[in-house]
């Protein structure tokens, strides 16, 4: 083996449900009109980021977009949940963030400084 090569050893595959996921989700480019309602990025456990996530509106309400790049057959997801109960966790967890930030954007636009009127101008 060469000095530039490391050996490594097989990780054992992680026990399905045995950890709790932490999500930190972060809701960038809100609007409250179109289908795409929000862009977000999402950081798993703390050590893994997933940037392009979309919060698209939907007949049943708000749902989640993964980041997808377009095929052959259509578009098809860069990463997603591999399990049900994952997929519906993951898709709870960035509604509510969205839902989160919808709730105080009043606030925000209240916050805001008001604008301040133009300068005076000169003129000769």
């Amino acid at each position: 083996m060469s000095t530039n090569q490391k050996k490594t050893t097989p990780q054992s595959a992680p026990v399905r449900g045995a950890a709790p996921m932490e999500m930190e989700v972060k809701i960038h480019a809100l609007s409250t009109s179109g289908s795409v309602l929000a862009n977000a990025s999402v950081t798993l456990n703390g050590c893994f980021a997933i940037r392009g996530v979309k919060v698209i509106s939907g007949e049943n309400g708000p749902f989640v977009s993964m980041p997808s790049y377009k095929g052959r057959d259509g578009y098809k997801d860069i990463c997603f949940p591999c399990t049900k109960e994952f997929h519906q966790q993951f898709n709870d967890t960035v509604v509510a963030a969205y839902r989160q930030e919808l709730s105080q954007l009043p606030q925000r636009q209240q916050e805001a400084p008001q604008e301040a009127p133009p300068a005076p101008t000169m003129s000769m």
